[in-house]
């Protein structure tokens, strides 16, 4: 017990994030303190993580799995659960359940059995879920992620989240409530989709910290291509469970927040239930075993339901599959091929590189900061790669081209809502354009000039741009000196503070030189001039 306190709720940076996260709750309240002055409580947090495995058709059926498909068109026989109708394994699905676990350093068990797990809701047909709870497909693994301190990029800690198992499941349908005919209608398009429940040990202690880690495995089950984990299509959906203690007691009462789709929400979420069991708790009330929903409108969890104990669920081995085997090199059997039966070390060997390795891997080749390449893999899908094609078609230095693309590119793109793949910018010409910048043919100033011009997406090149707005560097070194005269002249008083000694001022006549010439000069020329006539 006191390892995992340690593990969830010892570190420094995650008590800070977690008092920063809930003295900004919507109460206004600061976090309570006991006699002592200091918060007595450890908040301790666990995850469970429902992810939809890619395969083109479900769990145990031949059905397609499509998002956003008219209702009910995708429902085989089995989903409805007809009368007579059995499970077929999908295969697609126990292989990308292996790859994640081997992902998650998990021991693959090679043997695996299936339950059903009774439950009673419209959505849900057989009146039970297919999964896996004796023995799961994977245990005992573990999940690195990192967390910046203070939300500093460039002060980054790496923590650790042990994975208590990872399972195979079923998905349910979906109830749509129709609040005008007060009806709910139910589609069955989800029931039987392929899930990956990955199970987190209670190791976290506030929302950044759990926002942190699925962010992570969202990363890992993409690169995998496990799972597409979008939020926003219910691909990838949370479960928190919370709870508080004194230090050195046991854990408390938990409840589950359940079904969080969005980063944020889990952040807020979590957060949020840990101040309102605190406070409960300081005013003499009770945390009741329950199941609650997170209203992002009104930034608070509700109510849902008690929540049901594992005899609730009437627990039972699946009569209608066998125990699901998996071989690796030594235990698969003669004359036998990975393709009759899945294979784990053939799995393993076919790996991608996860996150933290291409995060290595980009801070090694190109030299940009270790926060700059996790900008590149966590803010926007595909941005590692507009990254590494802009440096591969331009003269400019990487470090000086995550300038570009981190703050300009990603700037334009947030502000119009597009992705990286939208960008009527291409990498082609971001490079272009870098290279007339690199070249000294342009100023910065002129570039960024040029950058908004390429984004109205007219096909017109950089050059051509260049030509059109008289953007080029003044050549004529007689013509700027001529225009840092005039600069000089018109502003004594600049002058005198920078001949007694307040060199500072010196950038306000670089500014005043760019404004004269439309940003056409190059600042560092300018400087040396402004500084040569200073000196005569």
């Amino acid at each position: 017990m006191a390892a995992v306190a340690a593990r969830g709720c010892g570190g420094a940076v995650c008590r800070r994030a977690w008092q920063r996260g809930v003295a900004r709750k919507a109460r206004g309240g600061a976090v309570p303190a006991g006699k002592s002055g200091l918060a007595p409580w450890v908040p301790v947090v666990g995850l469970e993580i429902h992810a939809q495995i890619s395969s083109n058709s479900k769990l145990f059926s031949g059905s397609q799995v499509q998002f956003a498909a008219p209702p009910n068109s995708l429902v085989s026989f089995f989903d409805a659960s007809l009368p007579g109708t059995l499970p077929v394994l999908n295969r697609r699905c126990v292989e990308a359940a292996v790859m994640t676990g081997l992902a998650l350093n998990c021991r693959i068990n090679k043997k695996s059995l299936f339950d059903r797990k009774h439950y009673f809701y419209a959505d849900l047909p057989a009146g039970y879920q297919i999964t896996q709870q004796r023995v799961p497909i994977a245990v005992n693994g573990s999940l690195s992620y990192s967390l910046c301190i203070d939300n500093k990029m460039s002060q980054m800690v790496t923590k650790t989240v042990r994975i208590k198992q990872i399972q195979l499941e079923q998905d349910s349908g979906k109830s749509l409530h129709d609040d005008i005919r007060s009806q709910t209608l139910v589609d069955l398009n989800r029931a039987g989709v392929g899930l990956m429940e990955v199970v987190m040990e209670p190791d976290m202690c506030c929302g950044e910290e759990a926002a942190a880690a699925v962010r992570e495995l969202q990363l890992i089950l993409q690169a995998l291509g496990s799972s597409q984990a979008v939020m926003a299509e219910g691909q990838l959906r949370v479960d928190a469970n919370v709870s508080v203690h004194h230090p050195g007691e046991p854990y408390g009462v938990r409840t589950e927040v359940k079904n969080i789709n969005s980063l944020r929400f889990l952040a807020k979420a979590v957060d949020y239930e840990i101040q309102r069991q605190i406070e409960e708790l300081e005013n003499g009330g009770t945390i009741l075993n329950e199941t609650r929903a997170f209203d992002s409108k009104l930034g608070c969890t509700v109510p849902m339901r008690d929540k049901e104990g594992k005899q609730d669920y009437r627990f039972m081995p699946e009569p209608n599959l066998p125990p699901l085997i998996l071989y690796d090199a030594k235990s698969l059997p003669a004359n036998v091929s990975h393709q009759q039966v899945v294979n784990i070390d053939w799995i393993h060997e076919r790996l991608p590189d996860l996150p933290s390795v291409k995060r290595a891997k980009l801070v090694e080749q190109y030299g940009i900061l270790p926060e700059h390449s996790f900008t590149l893999l966590q803010n926007e899908d595909g941005l590692t790669e507009f990254f590494e094609n802009v440096v591969k078609q331009t003269q400019m230095k990487p470090r000086k081209v995550i300038g570009w693309i981190l703050n300009d590119l990603l700037s334009y793109l947030k502000q119009h809502s597009l992705t990286v793949k939208e960008s009527p910018v291409s990498s082609f010409l971001l490079a272009d354009l870098l290279n007339l910048l690199e070249k000294k043919e342009i100023s910065a100033a002129a570039a960024k000039q040029v950058l908004a011009e390429l984004w109205k997406g007219e096909g017109k090149t950089p050059l051509e741009i260049v030509k059109e707005k008289k953007l080029e560097l003044i050549q004529d070194q007689k013509e700027l000196e001529q225009i840092c005269q005039v600069v000089i002249d018109g502003h004594e008083n600049e002058v005198m503070a920078i001949k007694a000694g307040n060199r500072k001022v010196l950038n306000k006549l670089i500014g005043l030189v760019q404004r004269e010439t439309h940003g056409r000069s190059n600042p560092v020329l300018v400087k040396q001039l402004l500084e040569k006539k200073l000196s005569e």
